[in-house]
């Protein structure tokens, strides 16, 4: 199925409506939208595999270009407003993007890039731009000559390094209403379908809002799209639409967990069938409180932009075998050792690899994309697990975030996981920083609910909460205090830039 197809036949139904406002965007409106998008790019010479960036906030236009470039055969660049000036300017060179839109909220950002490329703004001005508004108005609403499936082209947010853009083949069937894993798995085991009524509180630029959204109405359900992601607003917008389905990471959860009682219960979220979570761990405390609170229908799978492989878990499965992020559903889990290659028996640790599904490269550096598989061609996305006797997934922590104390291995994952359930606590990353005698020692960086409350004392209440679960070597040795850590909206921790404030804190001292 494809927006088009509902347009011809429901053209009045919602596609998407703002959580926030209640702006509503029809499919009918939508399908002319893509048309006007896709012929603008022709008009503009972007053929078959050429490049289409977009750097917006959530607004419902957002579909209007993503389905134009899905339509015109393109590959579709969506790009975090989080990122440097640096990073935005790399993505762009590094994609070989020809066209970039970019929110005109975003106008300090965008007159700060460097890259050549023609550039337009979209929901009001920016300096010497002109608005993709006018240009739209300009084309005609009816399909181009030469339709053809094309795909998006998303980058890593950049939480371990330079952004890397995951490039994925056209799919083979050129037919824009062609069928995909995505689209079998969310209609098959979600139930997603023309009825869905789906929130979506994240941001598009990132893989999974956009593809399962895009995959929504796809099936002809209805998104209701946060501009941003806001806890009581995600509860209301549930209520006052009656969502029955929609995609979180684990920080909506232990936000919406820590409102007060009261605040909680006013809501009702009865209609709320299918909370499918991703993209960043949860802790076993976490998702038991939700499906005590909303009920077993959370669903949660593990995978990545790269769409080498996917595992699934229900909440039945889940409740089963507590932490896992399921069994397998496309292509074949393998949990290797040290050298990528050796097989471990079920219950040992290693890397997490994936066999038997798409391929994919990572553009333009041959190094990453090598790093990424072994010599049977299975792929990994840097994770740490192991898998179970009924072959279900538990995932340790990236392999990149691994701390080396006194040559133990410490996975600061379980860390985290134990101290966020702390009530005072909105927030924790635990990282390594340099230590004289040991090598590395384990930092956690608290984000407190109330500033109000840091204090010597609250440092010692930490330490006792963590030696209640941990064993001693994971103690943190080193407990810090944040007003609020630089977490990407998709729930991901900029690790990076934590760790690397401690290292470089060591060197300046130790250089001075």
């Amino acid at each position: 199925m494809h927006p088009s197809v509902h347009a011809r036949n429901n053209p009045n139904k919602p596609a998407v409506i703002v959580a926030e406002t209640g702006e509503t965007v029809s499919f009918g409106e939508l399908d002319a939208a893509s048309n006007r998008a896709a012929q603008l790019f022709r008009a503009h010479g972007l053929k078959h595999e050429d490049v289409v960036a977009f750097m917006c906030e959530n607004t419902p236009h957002y579909y209007g270009l993503t389905w134009g470039a899905q339509r015109s055969g393109l590959r579709y660049v969506c790009i975090s407003s989080r990122l440097t000036q640096d990073e935005t300017d790399y993505i762009l060179s590094n994609s070989g993007a020809k066209m970039l839109i970019v929110s005109a909220s975003l106008k300090n950002a965008a007159l700060a890039l460097t890259t050549q490329i023609e550039r337009y703004s979209i929901g009001g001005e920016i300096d010497g731009w002109p608005t993709i508004e006018a240009e739209l108005a300009k084309m005609p609403a009816t399909p181009i000559a030469d339709e053809r499936a094309g795909v998006d082209m998303l980058y890593s947010s950049g939480t371990t390094g330079r952004p890397k853009g995951v490039r994925v083949p056209l799919p083979e069937d050129p037919s824009i209403e062609g069928t995909n894993t995505l689209v079998m798995l969310a209609n098959m085991a979600f139930g997603i379908n023309e009825n869905s009524i789906y929130l979506s509180p994240a941001p598009l630029y990132h893989a999974a809002p956009l593809r399962w959204s895009m995959t929504v109405q796809k099936l002809g359900g209805t998104v209701v799209l946060m501009k941003k992601f806001d806890d009581e607003g995600a509860l209301a917008a549930i209520e006052k639409y009656r969502c029955n389905s929609g995609q979180f990471v684990p920080t909506h959860f232990v936000r919406m967990l820590k409102l007060p009682a009261d605040v909680r219960q006013k809501y009702d979220l009865s209609s709320m069938k299918v909370a499918i979570h991703a993209a960043a761990p949860i802790s076993i405390p976490v998702k038991q409180a939700m499906i005590d609170w909303w009920g077993p229908v959370l669903f949660e799978y593990y995978a990545g932009s790269e769409g080498n492989g996917m595992t699934f878990a229900s909440s039945a499965d889940w409740l089963a075998h507590p932490g896992t992020v399921g069994r397998a559903v496309s292509g074949t889990v393998h949990i290797l050792g040290e050298d990528n290659e050796t097989e471990l028996a079920v219950g040992e640790e290693g890397g997490v690899y994936f066999e038997g599904e798409g391929s994919f490269e990572y553009h333009d550096d041959p190094e990453k994309t090598k790093a990424s598989r072994n010599s049977k061609g299975w792929t990994t996305l840097g994770d740490v697990g192991k898998l179970d006797a009924d072959g279900f997934l538990y995932l340790t922590d990236r392999k990149s975030f691994m701390i080396i104390s006194g040559g133990v291995n410490i996975y600061p994952q379980e860390i985290e996981n134990h101290l966020v359930t702390h009530p005072k606590v909105a927030d924790v990353a635990v990282v390594g920083g340099p230590h004289e005698e040991w090598g590395e020692e384990v930092i956690a960086v608290i984000q407190p609910a109330n500033m109000a409350d840091v204090s010597e004392e609250f440092r010692e209440e930490l330490n006792a909460y963590a030696r209640e679960k941990l064993s001693g070597v994971k103690i943190p040795r080193r407990i810090d205090f944040m007003e609020a850590l630089p977490r990407h909206d998709t729930g991901k921790l900029y690790k990076r830039l934590l760790r690397d404030q401690y290292w470089e804190q060591a060197k300046a001292k130790n250089n001075g």
